[in-house]
């Protein structure tokens, strides 16, 4: 029994780290405190230029998976 729920925590934790809600909530939390900081530094377009960080994290991730795969084989 204890092997069978470390198994299931394991794919659970497994499926977290590669599913789009993780991602985006990284994304979503990465603009919130990136606007924020831009607020304080009087930055001109803090709405568009803090979306530039979050673009290349969903990106990277994207781009990633690939890297990932050809590093296995």
């Amino acid at each position: 029994m204890a092997v069978e729920a470390r198994n299931k925590k394991v794919e659970q934790d497994k499926a977290w780290e590669t599913s789009w809600t993780r991602r985006l909530s990284i994304a979503v939390f990465t603009y919130a405190v990136i606007v924020m900081y831009l607020f304080v530094i009087n930055n001109d377009s803090p709405f568009i230029n803090g979306a530039v960080p979050a673009t290349g994290f969903l990106l990277s991730t994207l781009v990633l998976r690939g890297v990932r795969d050809v590093w296995q084989k």
